[in-house]
């Protein structure tokens, strides 16, 4: 293997000590000369006609500078890919939580009693909550017959309640079943769980003298929310500047518009900077969670345990809306339909279902957490079903290199067998448990890197000073810190040289922002912008110095001809006279862009220990094994931190987090009351990285990095679920995995 000299070192996050210090600049942290304050008003019914608004007495609050209700937004729809979400309720609500009205105060208090003014006459509409329930062909319609929304791929027409469907299919699946010597189904709910970040939505909009719009938001993609703005009301993109700002915590739910759209309104409406900052209950109560699913899998098997054919059902439970999503549908959940083992007869499902519930988005591996609980607890009820050993019977099943997985895709580099092999080693599967109500449970994830675009600049001044210049955000993954990493191994340089300068939209056309691929994406950019800056450096090297160009190497803050380092000079000697020779400092410009998904994917292998309660259902977890397919790691320190983080929120979906909601309405609207795991809830946690005995495709990040982030969330749940099973005997097929379902299952015994 390679030997780096920054690449593989453990370093600190880029930004730690501003972000403890204080120094860091949130949305929230925004102070502009005039600023008033924004809030809005929500509606109490989850399905209502909305008769009358009344907004005069909130107008004669003193302090309230503006009032809008649906009558000043009527036909305006936001949304990352489907343009269904009105700016406020236009003519109906559709959950509890939407937006109703809005109010611009010169404090928040004035703009709570200006709320608390509007009256507002609803007639109630009949109701559907779940998914399958609204399928039904007499369900009351979320969204009106007719209805169609604007999507990146053309015109969204809902069918009944059903706002996206697609599936996949391979061989011939009445002929498997029919061949099979076993078939089983079972059915698995997952429900709503909130991302969990400590910040909640927050942002400022300000119009500017030049009548610009300056925008400052906690979100991880400027640019998609710079469009979302400009198409949902009709305003040139380039009057459009979103400013860099920090983000407190994302896990993929920071990519939406939310109430920018109203602060410009109310900007615009009061003349005034304007500032809107989500309280808890209302990210709770109206945010954008994981998506509850409703999954059922169908297998037929051979006798000697041979995967043979599956029919896959996946409904997800939309809400009310599908703007917050970041795809129609959510690619994560075609792992329900067998993920990394090769099934030849297939046919997958999916389903995206309106209901009159808090609109769902995108969290951490958005659609996998739900699709591989089903599918690996599925996977433990067949081999048990046939007597066999759940690790051996995953072993018979694995993809290797060339096989079409239960998805339908073939991919390169496949290491789920050395994967799935080190998990159940380094957890000793199959030796003697602890005791008589302790259990140990299996289960394999996957999960391809996604495609997305990122714009780097890499400039060196006079003194050799570097700087890497993004548009990405860093949500907390170390993005910042790996880029720098990247362009200061390229450029031969300590890290400490190597500063970072994030753009506003201003600065590139285009950058996709953060996301499920950011080492890769923006990585590679930022590599590729060192190496254009390091090529015209070796081209005036070559210039200066008579070195043959082909040769010249950048090691050390040395630039040498191979084989010769005493003979060459510092960095700092090139630099000065390149940058005195060019009259500006050296540069180079990079954008990667993938639009597709990566050919090669990352297995993850995860085994848990725990102990049940018999008396009490109590389950303890004490220990996670969770083994990982990696290539070149480019940072220890953030890539353990990716794993530990990863399999913490896995830990909580599957024994805690449950947003519980009555006829619509959330009715845990607190994180103590959601709950999520804290320090006395962390078992053991025990990492095993599978290294490439051979470097991994150059397709992936740079340096042939895999990434590391999403995949480690999506075992935690069944291996949990299936070490239930192991300990007492009772299966779980609805998460989370509590204490009162346990001993439900124990007394049913």
């Amino acid at each position: 293997m390679t030997t780096y000299s920054v690449i593989g070192t453990r370093v600190a996050g880029e930004g730690g000590q501003d972000k403890v210090s204080g120094q860091t600049l949130y949305p929230a942290d925004i102070a502009l000369p005039g600023m008033t304050w924004g809030k809005v008003l929500r509606s109490p019914l989850p399905h209502a006609r909305i008769l009358n608004i009344d907004t005069s007495r909130a107008e004669r609050v003193p302090g309230v500078r503006a009032v809008i209700t649906g009558a000043d937004t009527a036909g305006m729809r936001v949304g990352r890919l489907i343009y269904d979400v009105p700016l406020l309720a236009d003519g109906k609500v559709r959950f509890v939580g939407e937006r109703v009205a809005a109010v611009a105060a010169d404090d928040p208090e004035a703009a709570e009693e200006g709320l608390a003014l509007i009256d507002v006459e609803y007639e109630e509409l009949p109701t559907v909550f779940g998914s399958l329930e609204a399928m039904e062909p007499d369900a009351p319609l979320v969204h009106e017959e007719g209805s169609s929304y604007r999507s990146s791929s053309g015109p969204i027409v809902p069918q009944g309640n059903v706002g996206y469907q697609e599936g996949w299919s391979g061989g011939d699946l009445e002929r498997g079943f029919r061949e099979s010597d076993l078939v089983l189904e079972h059915t698995f709910t997952t429900p709503w769980v909130h991302q969990g970040y400590i910040e909640p939505f927050t942002c400022v909009v300000d119009i500017d003298e030049q009548g610009r719009i300056q925008v400052w938001a906690n979100n991880k993609q400027p640019f998609g929310l710079r469009r979302q703005l400009s198409e949902s009301m009709g305003i040139p993109a380039e009057r459009i500047r979103v400013n860099p700002c920090g983000i407190g915590g994302d896990f993929g739910g920071k990519a939406g518009a939310m109430d920018a759209p109203l602060a410009y309104l109310l900007s615009q409406r009061s003349g005034r900077p304007v500032k809107m900052v989500m309280s808890y209950i209302e990210e709770l109560m109206a945010g954008n969670p994981r998506h509850p699913s409703v999954i059922t899998i169908r297998t037929g098997v051979k006798r000697d345990g041979a995967l043979w054919a599956r029919s896959t059902n996946v409904v997800f439970n939309a809400g009310a809306y599908a703007g917050f999503r970041g795809s129609p549908g959510l690619r994560g959940g075609r792992q329900a339909g067998g993920g990394p083992y090769v099934t030849p007869n297939f046919k997958i499902d999916l389903y995206m279902v309106y209901t009159n519930n808090v609109p769902c988005g995108s969290y951490r591996a958005p659609g996998e957490p739900q699709a591989v609980f089903a599918v690996e607890s599925h996977t433990d009820m067949v081999a048990h079903e046939l007597g066999m050993d759940p690790y051996e019977f995953r072993l018979r099943n694995l993809v290797h290199e060339g096989n079409v997985s239960g998805t339908g895709q073939t991919f390169k580099h496949v290491r789920a067998e050395e994967t799935l092999r080190r998990a159940a080693e380094v957890s000793g599967w199959g030796s003697e448990k602890r005791g008589r109500h302790f259990g140990r449970g299996i289960a394999l994830g996957q999960r391809p890197a996604a495609g997305a675009t990122s714009v780097a600049r890499v400039t060196v001044d006079a003194d050799a000073r570097v700087t890497l210049h993004t548009a990405v955000p860093d949500t907390g993954v170390g993005a910042h810190t790996v880029g720098r990493q990247v362009v200061a191994e390229d450029l031969g340089v300590p890290l400490e040289r190597v500063s970072l300068h994030r753009w506003d939209t201003d600065a590139v056309p285009f950058d996709t922002g953060a996301g499920a691929a950011t080492t890769r994406i923006a990585g590679n950019a930022a590599y590729g912008a060192a190496r254009e800056a390091r090529k015209e450096l070796t081209r005036l090297a070559a210039e200066f110095y008579g070195w043959p160009e082909e040769r010249i190497v950048f090691r050390s803050s040395r630039v040498f001809v191979e084989g010769d380092p005493e003979g060459g000079v510092g960095i700092e000697e090139l630099a000065a006279r390149a940058v005195s020779a060019m009259g500006a400092p050296i540069s180079g410009d990079s954008t990667y862009s993938a639009d597709q998904p990566a050919e090669v994917t990352s297995y993850c292998a995860q085994v848990a220990d725990v102990e049940v309660d018999p008396e009490t259902g109590q389950v303890t977890v004490h220990r996670i094994v969770t083994a990982h397919d990696v290539g070149t790691i480019l940072n220890p320190l953030g890539h353990q931190g990716q794993i530990d983080g990863a399999v913490v929120q896995g830990l909580g979906y599957a024994l805690m987090e449950e947003l519980q909601a009555e006829e619509g309405r959330i009715s845990t609207l607190s994180l103590g009351e959601a709950k999520m795991p804290t320090s006395m809830d962390i078992p053991d946690l025990v990492t095993e990285l599978v290294e490439d005995e051979v470097e991994s495709p150059e397709e992936l990040g740079p340096y042939r990095g895999k990434g590391i982030g999403e995949n480690p969330i999506s075992p935690v749940a069944p291996a949990i679920a299936n070490a239930v099973y192991d300990a007492v005997g009772v299966r779980i097929t609805d998460l989370p995995v509590t204490a009162e379902k346990v001993l439900r299952g124990l007394e049913e015994f």
